[in-house]
């Protein structure tokens, strides 16, 4: 018999069905065959590792008294709404370090206690971690 014949016999039957076992749907047969991630997660893993972090960087006292003055004059010019621009660090939450943001806005309150500058957009600065304060109210000051 030659290969080209040799499934004449059984090509047009009928293809079998069980009576014990409902038929698989399409859906669930080609599931079979998808892709199988034996390492959930580790592609996550890896990219969070490669993301960089920075250090925070120490003030020198010259530094941290200028932002306490800059600080002083935000509070007393309050009602007048000055624009001010922040630089400040922000910790990672997953791993060390962190990364310095720049942020402009109207200060809409520090919390003395809680130790916090409030924007009015609702972003909320620690104080410990500014590295900068700059606006129009500090221009043409020595501070």
């Amino acid at each position: 018999m030659s290969d080209e014949h040799k499934y004449d016999d059984i090509i047009h039957l009928p293809h079998p069905v069980s009576r014990n076992h409902p038929q698989m749907l399409p859906l669930d047969r080609a599931a079979q065959f998808s892709p199988f991630a034996a390492l959930t997660g580790h592609d996550a893993a890896i990219r969070e590792t490669a993301r960089l972090t920075e250090e925070k960087s120490e003030l020198d006292e010259n530094r941290k008294e200028m932002l306490d003055e800059r600080l002083q004059m935000i509070r007393e010019n309050l009602s007048e709404e000055p624009e001010i621009t922040f630089t400040y660090f922000k910790p990672d939450e997953k791993k060390s370090g962190g990364a310095y943001l720049t942020v402009m806005g109207k200060v809409k309150k520090i919390n003395e206690y809680e130790h916090q500058i409030l924007l009015e957009d609702g972003t909320v600065i620690a104080i410990e971690n500014l590295f900068s304060i700059e606006g129009e109210l500090f221009w043409g000051m020595d501070i």
